[in-house]
């Protein structure tokens, strides 16, 4: 019997475009008839429509094991979605909400609520400018996006405000999925080099911080140029840096 993630499986890394469908329903003499389903879970560039998986990004199709399946694309406008941890800057206070930018078609509220241990009286102190790392509670075309900096247990977990003395910077969301996996090799490279602080949001922003601003600035230039590098091309940069014939 036909199933769901084997129509998915067929097609793992090819390029797919916006209007491909995975449908759940098969064409036979007696009618159409609904093929064995199974959960999947859609990430970015699908979406579920009734009996069908639309394509809504042009991208290849990549799949994480059990059931995950997305559209790894070299996109680099961020579409806000509910759940992501994304780097914004805090761009205007109105009573008890700070307006916060993402790199979004339209800024995200905060409410001085959603900060580790934050009640009326003991409000935290974040001024127009600060970076916060925050993540989505509401993100649809439909409603204001709403950020938190603090999981569901009311526990900070390395959200907040941060970013004194250090460098913010934008690259690719590509990028981005590639310095956020779990053994990723281009921040283990890079490591051997200087001993840094890095943030990376999913909207696109890397905020870093070395020793020294020139180490800083060496650690940011690397990242924005290793992007299109083959894993050997950043190998012998990364290693001619260190050396530093360069």
């Amino acid at each position: 019997m036909d199933t769901v993630h084997a129509r998915f499986k067929e097609k793992i890394g090819e390029v797919l475009l916006p209007g491909d469908v995975f449908s759940f329903r098969i064409p036979e003499s007696g009618g159409d008839c609904i093929i064995k389903t199974e959960k999947i879970i859609c990430g970015p560039g699908l979406r579920r429509n009734g009996e069908e998986v639309q394509v809504c990004k042009s991208g290849i199709l990549r799949h994480k094991q059990p059931n995950l399946y997305w559209i790894d694309s070299q996109q680099r406008r961020y579409v806000p979605a509910k759940g992501e941890s994304v780097i914004g800057i805090v761009t205007t206070k109105s009573g008890d909400i700070f307006k916060v930018d993402v790199g979004g078609s339209e800024q995200a509220s905060l409410s001085y609520l959603a900060f580790e241990g934050a009640t009326k009286r003991n409000r935290p102190n974040v001024q127009v400018g600060d970076l916060v790392y925050s993540q989505f509670t509401i993100a649809n075309k439909d409603m204001e996006p709403e950020l938190v900096c603090i999981d569901s247990c009311g526990r900070a977990n390395g959200m907040g405000v941060f970013g004194a003395d250090g460098l913010l910077f934008k690259v690719s969301l590509g990028l981005v999925r590639r310095l956020l996996a779990p053994q990723s090799e281009i921040v283990k490279d890079l490591e051997k080099i200087f001993p840094f602080e890095m943030v990376v949001g999913m909207n696109g922003r890397v905020w870093v911080k070395a020793k020294t601003v020139q180490q800083t600035l060496i650690v940011a230039n690397l990242l924005e140029t290793c992007e299109n590098m083959t894993s050997q091309q950043r190998q012998t940069l990364f290693r001619r840096v260190a050396e530093g014939s360069l």
